[in-house]
């Protein structure tokens, strides 16, 4: 089974990170939701607080197979700051392991040095990050092991392109055919 780790700060862009969650347990992907510090109830940017199932410093990298970060302004500069963040995404790139980023996150991927050329983020973030490879047409963009999305809009088919990614094509349509998002490439 594939393994997925979805780090949340306090701060984090809902819509993201629940359609993310969501759409890989519905294929079948096991999520691991993890908090920065020891309080398990992180608090969203809308005020919706989800209860992590565990500490980011208890992660076992070797286990994963991506790490996928959501958006919100407040949530990305803390996985920005967060040091055990920082090397996962590190450790991971350097192994070819799958990283994915939405909205302001992939400002994080920047950070850590593992932000390939080709990329996408919510507009105006490309500035801090910078302008050449940014791409504001596609809902999705793939980089080598490197996955990033736009924004909250965009997080369906940002984590179904995930789901296609880690569990081929027949689960995809399976999965995009039962949420009706005919609308996602």
């Amino acid at each position: 089974m594939s393994k997925v780790l979805v780090p949340l700060a306090n701060g984090f862009e809902e819509i993201e990170a629940i359609n993310i969650i969501d759409v890989l347990r519905r294929a079948k992907i096991e999520v691991l939701v993890a908090s920065l510090n020891e309080n398990s109830a992180v608090k969203g940017a809308h005020g919706v607080t989800v209860l992590s199932d565990m500490q980011i410093k208890d992660v076992d990298v070797d286990n994963l197979d991506m790490i996928v970060l959501p958006g919100g302004w407040g949530g990305t500069l803390a996985l920005c700051d967060d040091e055990t963040v920082q090397n996962i995404l590190k450790i991971m790139d350097k192994k070819g392991k799958n990283i994915g980023a939405i909205c302001a996150a992939p400002l994080a991927l920047e950070r850590a040095g593992v932000l390939k050329h080709n990329y996408t983020c919510y507009p105006t973030i490309e500035e801090q990050i910078r302008k050449d490879g940014f791409d504001e047409t596609k809902m999705v963009v793939q980089d080598g092991n490197i996955m990033t999305s736009r924004g909250p809009a965009t997080a369906i088919c940002f984590a179904l392109q995930i789901v296609k990614k880690l569990k081929g094509e027949s689960v995809y349509k399976d999965v995009k055919g039962g949420l009706l998002a005919d609308f996602c490439e």
